[in-house]
């Protein structure tokens, strides 16, 4: 069945590649300029480039199958199991604006085999994990991987397509994006069923492998910008206010929400934030220039990306949950549960980037985001008796496709209004970290309430898989809301005009 997944995406890529298949080609630089090399044949580095981002949003989603094998082999107690995703989405959301940077500074090539060495390298370290803290440190080190590889990817995509091009391009990479985590929950299951839940770390190898080969020999080295200065403490107080934010909301579960670790991890939180904000006004080189949050579609599409990150991670955890601890089916069969998902995301993904020129960004948006609303809370009625067609089938449709839509569509708000090369390494950067911030964040506040309520579930009583139901149901109610205030967003701010080029 993952097969059947991967020749969709293929049949996309291979589509979205007819229209790219003159290789973009510009006359050779003069010395002295600041001019990229232009990529050659763009329809294969579109492939390589969108099989990187694959392999970076696989892994957010494909572990969550896996984790009640892995919490039995390792050791791990259920509450703590978040942070096998979290580990690797805090240190990829945290970084994700230095790798921007990075991007628009140094040689793009250079940065991104250089995440996707460490992208590798970590994933057969988490293979080989014997410990949660080995695991972990694994996860987190795969984060800095893909903080430095997705962006560069972005970047050099952006660089190699322009106009209509560029548009196909993001039609095909936001489809990536989009039905990576669908297939990542597929997969999973297989592997975990199969050779065990090493090999859903494992199977990075061999993506990398193709991918390390596919670029050194297709995308030309960049020479570095002249003048290069790291935001290196903006990079630091970014990162360290995202980690006080989730931990604090992680440790509510066990403390409570006023309890004074928890309040203060709050507090800390924003005192960085706003250190954070007071260093990008005054440094020459920002990590991110504030100025930008003045183009309405940059903030608007950012924000909503935020919401749909915040549901999107969240969904996953909570539905694995119900398929293997509720509902009681194995990994394999709760991985091909998944499989009508991803169809619907990946068909949604390829229909949206064709009409995005006919329709503006508002309507796809709104609607993408409505749709993930309705799913959400059509799982949350699910019973430990659901049949499958009326009960999840149909969700997942209106899931799935509402994710292809506001993929794509977020993507191109966020990213269409700065079209200038040095400024494509922040647009990526940005667009990601919304992503996994809201990810990160998302996750952590849905699954701290779904542990919350199944404490007051058990205490009362009820059976485990009554009480975690609850707990379930809860989170998804609270997350369908979630999506419900990004359409509403969505409504009220994206506009369908772009910049005038001059101003770009």
């Amino acid at each position: 069945m993952d097969s059947l997944a991967h020749r969709q995406l293929s049949s996309t890529c291979w589509r979205a590649a007819s229209s790219l298949e003159r290789p973009m080609t510009t006359n050779s630089p003069a010395v002295g300029t600041t001019e990229r090399p232009a990529l050659r044949s763009g329809w294969l580095v579109l492939v390589l480039l969108a099989a990187a981002q694959f392999m970076v949003v696989l892994d957010a989603t494909i572990v969550n199958i896996a984790l009640p094998a892995i919490e039995e082999d390792l050791g791990f107690a259920g509450s703590d199991l978040q942070w096998v995703i979290n580990a690797y989405v805090l240190a990829f959301g945290g970084l994700l604006l230095l790798g921007g940077r990075l991007t628009d500074l140094f040689a793009g090539r250079t940065v991104f085999l250089a995440g996707l060495i460490l992208f590798c390298i970590a994933s057969l370290a988490c293979g080989l994990a014997t410990s949660p803290g080995l695991l972990l440190a694994g996860r987190a080190a795969q984060g800095v991987g893909g903080a430095l590889l997705s962006p560069a990817a972005l970047a050099l995509l952006t660089r190699a397509f322009t106009g209509s091009r560029r548009a196909v391009a993001l039609g095909v990479w936001g489809a990536i994006s989009g039905v990576a985590g669908a297939v990542g929950v597929l997969l999973g299951g297989f592997l975990t069923d199969g050779p065990g839940w090493p090999w859903i770390f494992y199977i990075n190898l061999f993506i990398g492998a193709a991918v390390l080969v596919g670029v050194l020999a297709r995308v030309p080295h960049e020479a570095p910008r002249a003048e290069t200065r790291l935001d290196l403490p903006g990079a630091a107080l970014i990162t360290a206010a995202l980690v006080a934010l989730v931990l604090a909301v992680v440790r509510s579960e066990a403390d409570g929400w006023t309890a004074p670790l928890v309040l203060g991890g709050f507090a800390t939180s924003a005192v960085l934030l706003a250190l954070f904000i007071l260093v990008e006004r005054r440094v020459r080189q920002p990590l991110v220039p504030l100025d930008v949050f003045r183009l309405r579609n940059l903030a608007a599409g950012n924000a909503v990306n935020t919401l749909l990150g915040a549901v999107l991670l969240a969904t996953f955890f909570l539905l694995t949950l119900y398929l293997q601890q509720v509902h009681g089916d194995s990994a394999r069969e709760a991985g091909l549960a998944y499989l009508p998902l991803a169809a619907a995301s990946l068909t949604a993904s390829a229909i949206c980037s064709q009409l995005l020129p006919r329709t503006g960004l508002r309507l796809p948006l709104v609607t993408g985001m409505l749709l993930l609303s309705g799913g959400m809370f059509w799982f949350s009625r699910l019973e430990p008796t659901s049949t499958y067609t009326p009960d999840f089938l149909v969700p997942s449709l209106l899931w799935g496709a509402g994710l292809g839509l506001a993929a794509v569509a977020a993507l191109s708000a966020a990213t269409q209004d700065l079209g200038g090369e040095a400024e494509s390494g922040l647009a990526s950067g940005l667009v990601n970290t919304t992503l996994q911030v809201g990810g990160a964040v998302g996750l952590a506040v849905l699954s701290t309430l779904t542990f919350d309520r199944l404490t007051d579930r058990l205490a009362q009583q009820n059976p485990y898989p009554v009480a975690l139901l609850d707990g379930l149901t809860y989170a998804l109610q609270i997350g369908a809301a979630i999506a419900l205030a990004g359409a509403a967003l969505a409504a009220l701010t994206v506009t369908n005009k772009r910049r005038p080029p001059a101003d770009r």
